[in-house]
């Protein structure tokens, strides 16, 4: 799978989605095809979005913030075990700057580091994938 990328605008979708107070990664996950790029970077299925924002209801949206949290810690790991230099997203990286700094710009931040990371290992395998296709091109999805 060919990677689409989001660079440079991790800060702005976590501009958006804080000032949505997350509805807008509602749509963005499902439309923008960043759940799909997750569950193939990460290996795994991850609970969609809109059902961690409705768990999220009566936990005072913590559970999103937790479940983001987590892939944010498995972001860092793939990340770190494909050797890429830092710094990267981590659950802590995540959940504090989106707890604590929600006063200031912290969602953006943590937000801006989890797609810098999300994107390196994304250009990464499609290096990977170049230099693994007969023709050298790689195949686009």
């Amino acid at each position: 799978m060919r990677f689409e990328h989001t660079n440079r605008k991790g800060f702005w979708l976590g501009f958006v989605d804080f000032f949505t107070a997350g509805l807008f990664f509602l749509a963005y996950m499902p439309l923008g095809g960043l759940q799909r790029e997750l569950e193939t970077v990460l290996g795994h299925r991850v609970l969609p979005y809109w059902k961690a924002y409705l768990l999220g209801i009566p936990t005072l949206f913590l559970y999103p913030l937790v479940w983001m949290a987590r892939i944010a810690e498995e972001l860092r790991s793939k990340a770190l075990s494909l050797g890429l230099q830092g710094p990267h997203t981590s659950w802590r990286h995540m959940f504090w700057w989106n707890l604590l700094g929600c006063l200031c710009f912290g969602p953006m931040i943590a937000t801006l580091r989890f797609f810098n990371t999300l994107n390196q290992i994304e250009e990464t395998l499609n290096r990977r994938e170049e230099g693994s296709s007969p023709s050298g091109t790689g195949m686009k999805l």
